[in-house]
This record gives structure tokens, C-alpha cells and sequence, in this order.
């Protein structure tokens, strides 16, 4: 579904990914995991077109999408997840989740779409009215996933889900997108957080200085004795 073909990024005259290719297969759950500064983030901006590369490739379902951008990556079913939630604080839930299917004609549909979001998130639908500022990190990053389900998409881009949040709403999260992955949703999730990432992914990758250091199953990684000693606390 997804194939990134040595992919390179820079920031000035900074590289920040040095030809990364990566592979996500239709269904699969796939985990890039790294420390702060490992360049995760900016993998996943520019899948999503957020960022543009210095050379290589993003081909989507066959298409090479390098260039075409995020709002159209979007509408060929590519859902995207910020780093750090970025709701629109100043709007309701509801107003929120509306944003996310900006693009969609039927609103009939759309509003489907909302209600399935609070079939897997109550807790939104119980707050539907409220600003989403006034909420707690938890339920924004569950809003955030909300918002970027409306679309309905083939491919979901999760950026460091974790992030701020208490133990108990990480878990939740966690588990949200196992069960989105089951339903049929391919995921690529890069987060800090290796322990949780790797035990819902099928594969993952390691990512360390802009470099892919280690590709393997998500079972092989958890067990890789570096693995262990640098991410998992072993």
C-alpha cells in the first residue's frame, strides 16, 4: 500500500532522513520507533505531504504521490493524526470531527461517519458540545483520531499517540488502534513509546539519526537485545 523509496529530507543544509525506504503491506500495523530528535515526525509530514523531500520517492497503492499534495493525499484515503493532537481548541467536538470531512459533499454521509467516531469513542459523543480546549489530553488525542476517521481511510499516519498523556489514556489509545487495524484500517504509527507501539504492530522499523538501523517483526524486535537495552528498559 505504501512504499517510501530512499527517501531524503532536509532542513536547510541539514538532512534529517539520509534515503530512509520503509514498506507498509494492505492490513498491516507497522511501528517506527526511535528516540526525541530521530527524525519520526518528519517521515511521517512528508508521507503526508506536509513536508517536501530533497529525492526519493512516496508511492501510495502504486501511484507515486511525492508531489501531490496533503489535502489530495487526504482524499486518496491517506488519515492523518498530528504530533501533539492539534484540535481546534476553540471549537466544540462535534465541530471538530465536522472539520475533519471539510471536503465531503454528502452530508448525510458525514454525519454517519461523526456518529460512527462516537461509536468507538462514547466519551466524545457524552461531550459532543464542548469546546475542545476545555478537555483533557486524553480525550483530545482521542478527538484527534476522531477527527482524521471521518474521511474513512485506507491508510492511517499516527505521530507519537503517547505523547503527554497519562499511562491509563495510553493504553486506551493503544488499543484503539489495534482495534481500527482489525476492522481493516492500515496503520503507521512512529512513536517514543516502544514498548506499547511494538506490541499491537506486525512490523516495525528503528530509526535512529535519520537512519533505519534495524527492520524486522514487531515479536524479532522486542526481543533484539539492543532493542531492549535502548527502548524497552531491558
Amino acid at each position: 500500500m505504501l512504499q517510501i523509496e530512499n527517501l531524503r529530507v532536509s532542513f536547510g543544509k541539514m538532512d534529517v532522513l539520509h534515503d530512509i525506504s520503509l514498506t507498509v503491506e494492505e492490513g498491516e500495523l507497522i511501528s517506527v520507533i526511535g528516540p526525541n530528535g530521530a527524525g519520526k515526525t518528519t517521515l511521517i509530514r512528508t508521507i503526508m505531504g506536509l513536508k517536501t523531500p530533497q529525492s526519493g520517492k512516496v508511492v501510495y497503492n502504486g501511484e507515486d504521490i511525492t508531489h501531490v499534495p496533503a489535502f489530495r493525499r487526504a482524499q486518496m484515503g491517506i488519515g492523518y493524526v498530528p504530533e501533539g493532537r492539534r484540535v481546534f481548541g476553540n471549537l466544540s467536538v462535534e465541530e471538530n470531527l465536522r472539520m475533519g470531512g471539510y471536503t465531503m459533499k454528502d452530508e448525510a454521509e458525514k454525519q454517519k461517519n461523526v456518529e460512527r467516531v462516537y461509536e468507538i469513542f462514547p466519551r466524545l459523543k457524552e461531550r459532543r458540545g464542548q469546546l475542545a480546549k476545555t478537555m483533557s489530553g486524553g480525550e483530545q488525542q482521542m478527538l484527534a483520531i476522531g477527527r482524521a476517521l471521518i474521511l474513512t481511510p485506507k491508510l492511517l499516519l499516527i505521530d507519537e499517540v503517547s505523547m503527554g498523556l497519562m499511562p491509563i489514556m495510553v493504553s486506551t489509545c493503544f488499543k484503539v488502534i489495534k482495534e481500527l487495524n482489525d476492522q481493516g484500517i492500515t496503520v503507521l504509527v512512529v512513536e517514543q513509546n516502544a514498548n506499547k507501539a511494538l506490541k499491537i504492530a506486525d512490523r516495525g522499523y528503528v530509526l535512529e539519526t535519520g537512519n533505519i538501523v534495524l527492520a524486522d517483526t514487531a515479536e524479532n524486535l522486542r526481543k533484539n537485545d539492543t532493542v531492549q537495552k535502548a527502548y524497552l528498559g531491558g
